[in-house]
């Protein structure tokens, strides 16, 4: 209480006993898999395509990791952490380190191969065979005097050209442009940000490197097994933060997806077993978080008998903190400029964000069009999804006129309570979101006047989403009860420092099967005839 020894008027702040709780975020993406350069085993924010390509590089054959997340992204999702996994910390761009590191042989380590060529205050290195070598140009028209030309040759003809700047921070400084559309050179920074200056006009030859760099096998090169990660890879370490475990750092994260798992399946470097043993240890780390869910994709080259079998007993998988799609798909690859099949779990995340932010995450994310999809790696007909619907196989399927849809939206849990996909991401929403906005209640008195506002506050929460139509019922009392009183707080719970507030909702579940029940009668009598 404030004290009061000298007449006057007094002013005070009184706080509200209002304390609205907000509904958390549930479109953020998480990406496990494999890229060329980026950094290794570190949960990396991108929000876009663009950021993706910067940290991490652009399409690589072999790689489903560049091609998921940009599925991600033109279908709907805004927020993506992605985790590189495999490859070597030589594999990760200068870029990424700090420039008063980056001097002298330091440059040299940080460089994916062979011996730097100074540039002035940058230093330039050669990541592909051949005889290359770099000029330096005058920018083309007038600008500013540290624009300058970056030619690359291969045998004196011009094979790459940037017009770049010296200048830290834009769009075209040189080391970001020679990261985001170089094949064959990488460019980093020897001198401290405020010492960078434009390069005198000159031509300097590159030393091939000696072995190539971290980047994708090439088939029957005999380096495929190398270049994928095994399952322990994939797991990962909580305390290291490498894998999975390096996720669960990061709680805003409300799917993930394991794109590569397949790549590596596909070159023979790992089994069907450790498929299995990886995508167990995904759905586990869904279950061990409790508020996200894995994308799982199943093999390639699978009919709808063939999946079926591998569903149920290769791998038999039973967990409401999962859902399998089926089949993959076909997109067009901007980098070759052909058509290619990669597993739908990318894709697929981006129609949950995008169901998410147009319906709500009440809504069951189906009967929505996959963008990006230009066919499917098998035509599935009705009866063959007569037979993966039950069994928890999400079906992607083609309809004329319509498009190619997801045509499912279950989990892969025996329990019929939690069946549906958007039942478990709608609890995982309300349980994250009334989490954080309770959190005031820490410390409190423990008393009536406590779980009266416990009571008020859950319940303002729960009438909204009510209106808004997630919660089924004709009048509140039917979709919710908050109870938070003597019964569920008796004294020896309040003697050990607890509060108990027990809340019950009914979801609104998706109308999978509609039903129309046709019948003739006669016209006028109002009489069915037989």
């Amino acid at each position: 209480m404030p004290s009061y020894l000298s007449p006057g008027v007094y002013v005070e702040e009184v706080a509200s006993g209002s304390r609205p709780i907000e509904g958390v975020g549930t479109s953020v993406a998480a990406f496990v898999g494999l890229a060329p350069t980026g950094p290794l085993n570190e949960p990396t924010l991108v929000t876009n395509w663009t950021q993706y390509v910067a940290a991490f590089g652009e399409f690589t054959d072999g790689y489903y990791l560049a091609h998921s997340v940009y599925g991600f992204f033109n279908n709907g999702g805004s927020a993506a952490y992605v985790v590189r996994v495999g490859g070597t910390a030589e594999g990760t761009s200068a870029e990424t380190k700090s420039p008063s590191a980056v001097t002298g042989s330091a440059a040299q380590a940080a460089l994916p191969a062979g011996e730097p060529a100074q540039l002035g205050t940058f230093a330039v290195t050669a990541l592909a065979p051949g005889d290359l070598s770099v000029e330096v140009a005058d920018a083309e028209g007038e600008g500013p005097a540290e624009r300058f030309r970056l030619i690359v040759k291969d045998a004196g003809k011009d094979v790459e050209s940037f017009d770049v700047t010296a200048k830290k921070g834009g769009r075209n400084y040189v080391v970001t442009q020679v990261k985001e559309r170089s094949k064959l050179i990488a460019v980093a920074e020897t001198a401290p940000a405020a010492q960078l200056a434009r390069p005198d006009n000159q031509t300097v030859a590159l030393t091939a490197p000696a072995a190539a760099p971290a980047s994708p096998a090439v088939p029957g090169k005999g380096n495929d097994t190398a270049s994928h990660p095994g399952p322990a890879t994939y797991l990962g370490d909580s305390s290291d933060r490498t894998g999975f475990g390096g996720l669960e750092a990061v709680d805003e994260i409300s799917m993930v997806a394991v794109p590569d798992l397949m790549a590596a399946y596909q070159r023979g470097a790992i089994d069907l077993e450790a498929v299995k043993a990886v995508q167990l240890g995904l759905i586990a780390h869904c279950e061990l978080m409790g508020d996200r869910v894995a994308v799982i994709d199943p093999p390639p080259s699978l009919n709808a008998q063939q999946v079926r079998v591998w569903r149920q007993e290769t791998a038999g998988y039973d967990s409401k903190y999962a859902a399998l799609y089926y089949p993959w798909i076909k997109t067009f690859d901007p980098s070759s400029g052909q058509s290619r099949l990669i597993p739908p779990s990318g894709h697929i995340s981006g129609v949950w964000a995008r169901n998410d932010s147009e319906r709500g995450v009440h809504k069951a994310p189906a009967n929505e069009v996959v963008r990006g999809a230009v066919d499917l790696e098998t035509q599935i007909t009705r009866g063959e999804q007569d037979l993966l619907n039950p069994i928890g196989v999400n079906c992607i399927r083609a309809f004329p006129g319509r498009g190619i849809r997801v045509w499912g939206a279950r989990t892969m849990s025996s329990d019929p309570a939690w069946r549906y996909l958007n039942i478990r991401r709608y609890f995982n929403y309300l349980e994250e979101s009334i989490l954080i906005g309770t959190q005031w209640v820490v410390f409190e008195p423990n008393d009536h006047a406590l779980w009266a506002r416990i009571r008020r506050n859950i319940s303002a929460f729960l009438v909204n989403e009510w209106r808004s139509g997630a919660l089924f019922g004709q009048r509140p009392e039917e979709a919710y009860y908050v109870k938070c009183d003597e019964e569920t707080n008796p004294p020896e719970s309040v003697d050990v420092g607890r509060v108990v507030c027990e809340i019950g909702i009914a979801p609104v579940k998706p109308a999978e099967f509609v039903i129309f029940r046709l019948a003739q009668f006669s016209s006028g009598s109002g009489e069915l005839e037989e």
